[in-house]
């Protein structure tokens, strides 16, 4: 059985549904009946803040949901990404971050991709110490600045 979704949104907040992109000019309470492929504005990763391999990995499955006429090819784009991020850190991935890893992967590949980001998403903090030190001391204040 279907379950309808109700999602509130701000002024000037936008949506993403099914490729499109809305945005409502006052406070507003939307309920989607059916199932539809959405994502609200705070979910959205802006390209200059893709500066982790992790977030590059995000920001490619986002643009599946925001562009689904696009998905395979770029489904194609995030296994070339996907097989580059353990090589990418100076230090060793636990194999408990590597398991997570393997997880995006497969709700990538299972044609969900909003899951796959929510995943990522609890990564982020675990990715922090495999950085270098140049791309650790780049993210700490975008973080401290998040929190703030």
């Amino acid at each position: 059985m279907k379950r309808s979704m109700q999602l509130s949104l701000r002024a000037g907040e936008r949506l993403y549904i099914n490729g499109a992109v809305l945005r409502v000019d006052r406070k507003v309470s939307i309920e989607l009946l059916n199932d539809a492929t959405f994502l609200m504005e705070n979910h959205v990763l802006q390209i200059e803040d893709a500066t982790t391999p992790l977030k590059r990995l995000y920001f490619v499955l986002q643009t599946m949901l925001m562009d689904p006429a696009t998905a395979q090819e770029t489904l194609k784009l995030f296994r070339q990404l996907f097989d580059l991020v353990p090589c990418s850190y100076s230090q060793t991935p636990e194999a408990s971050f590597l398991a997570t890893l393997e997880k995006v992967r497969s709700l990538a590949e299972e044609g969900r991709p909003f899951e796959a980001m929510r995943v990522l998403r609890g990564l982020y903090a675990d990715e922090l110490p495999l950085l270098d030190e140049h791309e650790r001391e780049a993210e700490e204040p975008r973080l401290r600045e998040r929190a703030g």
